[in-house]
């Protein structure tokens, strides 16, 4: 069966120049409204969802397979990229800021939608009986106050909900960057791992999206 693969979130092809975030993020403006990014996220994940069911089983990862622990603690990663990027639609001032917090929320819900999918074929649950990041053999020192790489801390996201304007904006801007960062390192880290070629499309997506979002996350940053 034919997969929809997440949309791409940028396309930047020289981000030391302005012309490369043009391609990333189209002008779209206030595209959205608090209640449509709601709806678009909703629905994403429901397509999310549609679209894993969609692949063919052949075998069932186990609940302790790199599979498996990818699957549980990307979900929980990208869960909380969508609530920054959530919280901070609703408050941007910059387009270009606002339109790459719908494109984060939309794309990855979308993929969490692909990810529970893919759970409940395996006939596995969300949580597993192993600890977070059990799944990568290096994890050791990768987990810090139980967040997994790149996951912003409790006190930041109080920050992030109560800052406003530029503060607002530059705090999203630095807190994602650093959350792509560990989502990429998890990614790359599952392609190796894992002989499950639809695992290798899913985080070889994350990996590519993501590193464009950076490339667009630093163009903006510069901007500000």
């Amino acid at each position: 069966m034919s997969r929809t693969d997440s949309p791409d979130l940028v396309d930047s092809e020289d981000p030391e120049s302005g012309e490369a975030f043009e391609d990333v993020a189209p002008a779209r403006g206030r595209r959205f409204g608090t209640v449509l990014l709601a709806l678009a996220v909703v629905v994403g994940l429901a397509l999310g969802y549609a679209g894993g069911l969609l692949t063919p089983i052949v075998t069932r990862p186990g609940d302790d397979s790199v599979e498996a622990g990818f699957i549980r603690d990307m979900s929980t990663h990208h869960a909380q990229a969508v609530e920054m990027a959530m919280i901070m639609h609703t408050k941007a001032e910059n387009d270009q800021v606002a339109s790459l917090a719908a494109d984060i929320a939309i794309t990855q819900q979308g993929q969490i939608g692909t990810m529970s999918a893919w759970l409940r074929d395996w006939k596995l649950d969300p949580t597993g009986s192993q600890p977070r990041m059990a799944w990568m053999p290096d994890s050791e020192g990768s987990i810090t106050n139980g967040l997994m790489p790149g996951m912003a801390t409790e006190e930041q996201l109080t920050q992030l909900r109560a800052a406003t304007g530029v503060e607002a904006e530059k705090l999203f801007l630095d807190l994602m960057l650093n959350h792509h960062l560990g989502g990429i390192h998890m990614a790359q880290a599952a392609v190796e791992l894992s002989g499950d070629k639809d695992i290798d499309w899913l985080a070889g997506t994350m990996v590519a999206s993501q590193q464009r979002e950076i490339q667009a996350i630093q163009i903006i940053k510069s901007e500000l």
